[in-house]
């Protein structure tokens, strides 16, 4: 197993559950891409993606170690995804057979330079890989997806999917054997455009584009804040005061710090906080208008706050934070385009 996973491990069994979140950062686009690979749906792969590494983090007191970490997840993630098939062909929808959406084929390889004969004859292409692709069985799918795309060994394949490795052998050779009588003399870019088509998929985040006010609540104004230029009236908090003054009942409110964020969903935004803090937001995921933020604030080792919290359009998150002064500090999170 890989020193750096193992150490990590080692430090979630023994309580530091921060440390759980390098192997999320490490491996969550992989796993992502599993799930899509089995569901054809951005949204719930994204939902099993975390599914996966919840159940992986509830049992990690069971692993031994007799395999690589990332093919123990992966093997969560595949379980997960077809359990997440199986109750949507309950509901009707073809195991296997959805196509993934023209859209997202599309943006991974359309040049908009390319002369019109020129890409009508891509679009055929990829309409000829796409229904190539569309006949494979789940299972030989996912044998192309695991050894092409994410260069799995026979070994690992086998671990991954819980099968021998000769039938991991058999079910690649059928597989390549399909997709060749499909797709003749395509054969040979069809494991490029594969790898470009799904990491594409997967990668073609949505950005999230966000703001954060850090206020000091106190009930006197402080002395200690720093001289600035007069600022344009904030009508913004001005607007949000009343709920604040529920919430935390202090009698006055003044922004130390005001912050923009445009960053991909999984990306992390670090900015500085009074008091040598450091505030971390990641975007984990978005679903309509809301948009599911990680946020930690950190005072040297310490994460003074570590929580998810939602927030939609319209509508911020607020997260009380760490005695700082006199007062307390207030973090707020807006997600629409002019935070």
């Amino acid at each position: 197993m890989d020193s750096d996973d193992a150490a990590l491990i080692e430090r979630c069994r023994a309580g530091d559950l921060a440390a759980f979140e390098p192997l999320v950062q490490k491996y969550r686009q992989r796993v992502y891409r599993l799930a899509y690979n089995v569901l054809r749906d951005a949204d719930e792969a994204w939902d099993v993606s975390q599914d996966a590494f919840i159940r992986a983090f509830q049992a990690l007191p069971s692993f031994r170690g007799d395999s690589a970490f990332y093919t123990w997840l992966f093997r969560i993630a595949m379980n997960v995804a077809r359990d997440r098939a199986r109750q949507h062909a309950a509901r009707g929808r073809a195991f296997g057979t959805e196509r993934v959406d023209e859209k997202d084929w599309d943006r991974a390889l359309v040049d908009h330079g390319t002369a019109p004969d020129a890409s009508a004859a891509q679009i055929e292409e990829r309409e000829r890989i796409v229904k190539a692709l569309a006949t494979l069985s789940e299972p030989h799918r996912a044998i192309i997806m695991l050894s092409d795309l994410e260069g799995l060994s026979y070994r690992e394949i086998a671990e991954v999917l819980s099968i021998p490795m000769g039938t991991v052998m058999s079910r690649l050779h059928n597989a390549r054997k399909r997709l060749r009588d499909s797709l003749g003399p395509l054969l040979v870019v069809l494991l490029v455009l594969l790898l470009a088509l799904v990491a594409a998929s997967a990668e073609a985040q949505q950005v999230v584009r966000f703001g954060t006010r850090i206020v000091l609540a106190s009930d006197t104004p402080p002395t200690d804040t720093p001289s600035r230029a007069p600022e344009p009236p904030d009508e913004r908090l001005e607007a949000f005061l009343p709920k604040l003054r529920q919430l935390f009942r202090y009698n006055h409110y003044t922004s130390l710090e005001r912050y923009r964020g445009e960053v991909k969903v999984g990306a992390t935004q670090r900015w500085p906080v009074p008091g040598d803090r450091r505030l971390e937001i990641t975007p984990q995921g978005v679903r309509k208008d809301t948009v599911t933020f990680n946020v930690r604030l950190i005072r040297g080792s310490v994460a003074e706050v570590a929580t998810s919290i939602q927030a939609q359009s319209g509508n911020p998150a607020v997260i009380g934070g760490p005695r700082h002064g006199a007062g307390t500090l207030i973090i707020i999170l807006w997600t629409n385009p002019t935070p």
